[in-house]
């Protein structure tokens, strides 16, 4: 069995049963969108089906806040395999870089690979999908559907983005509508578009119903 293979059968095993839309399907979709990526826009296939592959292996949503704990587990596992330190350097530092943490937050991608990666997971974060798993998240979570009351936050700061506990439908305001325009390939950008489009629908039906229009 192949260094793919085993990574695709260990993160399978570590990641199913989880309702929270962080789950076995949503890397598989993220891994399939990044490979397609990576053919693309010309990037090293074995270092972004790596890293999309283990990238929400122990996210920090789900490791009490502790951001460097994917990394860590990514490094375990490719270690274990004697993996060329190269590569685990590379997929580390995808995944330390990877994720939104918040409005007013950059997180640019050192390298084509980890565009293309980020981009992937961006993917699944908007559109229908994304849709169904910030609701997903806001459940697990245990958090209100929506709220008039209350505004939606545009974190400046890491730890601020962190701490945030407001309703699902803010979620939209303060990232998943503001991931079209931070996407890095071109490929991408034309799927973001589409997605992003249906969300927009989809909050103009939300609001519409919420006021029994």
């Amino acid at each position: 069995m192949n260094l793919i293979d085993r990574t695709v059968d260990y993160v399978r095993q570590k990641m199913s049963g989880d309702s929270s839309g962080h789950d076995w399907w949503h890397i598989d979709r993220v891994w399939r969108t990044a490979r397609m990526l990576a053919d693309a826009e010309g990037a090293d296939r074995e270092v972004v089906e790596l890293a999309a592959l283990l990238h929400d292996l122990a996210d920090w949503k789900f490791a009490g806040g502790d951001e460097s704990a994917g990394p860590r587990a990514a490094r375990d596992w490719l270690s274990s395999l004697q993996v060329a330190e190269s590569t685990i350097e590379h997929v580390s530092d995808i995944i330390a870089t990877l994720s939104f943490k918040g409005a007013g937050v950059q997180t640019p991608m050192r390298t084509l690979e980890g565009q293309c990666v980020q981009d992937a997971d961006r993917l699944d974060a908007i559109g229908a999908v994304g849709i169904a798993r910030c609701f997903a998240f806001g459940g697990a979570k245990g958090r209100l559907m929506h709220d008039p009351e209350v505004s939606p936050e545009m974190h400046e700061y890491f730890a601020a983005y962190k701490k945030n506990s407001g309703p699902s439908i803010n979620h939209f305001y303060e990232k998943l509508l503001l991931l079209k325009d931070r996407i890095n390939t071109a490929t991408a950008r034309r799927l973001a578009e589409q997605r992003h489009v249906f969300m927009e629908q989809f909050l103009q039906q939300f609001f519409a119903e919420w006021e029994c229009k």
